[in-house]
Parts: structure tokens; sequence; C-alpha cells
């Protein structure tokens, strides 16, 4: 992934925007209000949002008796461990895509990790 983070964002954007890229994990709109042309906290941002939208279907899994009982303490623990494995990948300057979930691109910013910019 290291080739790839390399290929779309500059060393430049990723040093001078990991800690927005970090906050986008407690707050998604953080990096696209702080750091508007960043890619690296657009990226982040974007897995922010996501996670987000994870988040708020956990809860309304409550509403299903007895399997959403079961599956909303689950999902919200996966919510919680993906939130850290953001943040400190956003802290040490990586993009990497989050297990699951993080394949969806929902903040377009013409990039697209497997392929480059586009």
């Amino acid at each position: 992934m290291t080739d790839q983070k390399n290929q779309v964002f500059t060393q430049e954007d990723i040093d001078k925007n990991k800690t927005y890229a970090a906050l986008a994990y407690l707050i998604f709109f953080i990096p696209l209000l702080a750091a508007k042309d960043s890619a690296f906290g657009k990226f982040h941002a974007n897995q922010g949002l996501v996670l987000l939208i994870v988040a708020i279907i956990s809860q309304l899994l409550y509403i299903i008796p007895i399997i959403g009982w079961i599956a909303a303490p689950i999902l919200w623990i996966a919510v919680f461990v993906f939130a850290i494995m953001g943040i400190i990948n956003a802290v040490n300057g990586n993009a990497k895509e989050l297990p699951l979930i993080g394949g969806i691109n929902l903040i377009d910013d013409h990039y697209d990790l497997s392929h480059g910019w586009s």
C-alpha cells in the first residue's frame, strides 16, 4: 500500500495534514473545512464518513428484537476498532482503507488507491 500512497498523495500533503486526517475519525468533516485542498485529508474524511454511517446503522439495529440486540454491540466494537485503526493510519501518514468498508467512496476526490489519480 505504501507504493500506492506515494503515487496518490504527496509527502508534503501527508505531513501537513496528518492531524486533520486523524480528527476525521471523530468528526469526519474537519479535514473538509480545515484542509480543503488536501487529498490525504479528503481520503480520511471519506473513511470517517463511512464509519459514521456504519455507527448510525448499528444504532438502528437496536430496533430489531434479539438479532439487533446481539448484532448492534458487535458492530459498535467494530466501529471503535476501525476508528482506532484509522487514527493510527492517519497519524503515521498511511492511506490504508478500513477493512470491509474502506472501499466505499462517498467523498469524490478523483483518486483511487488501486489505480492512482483518475
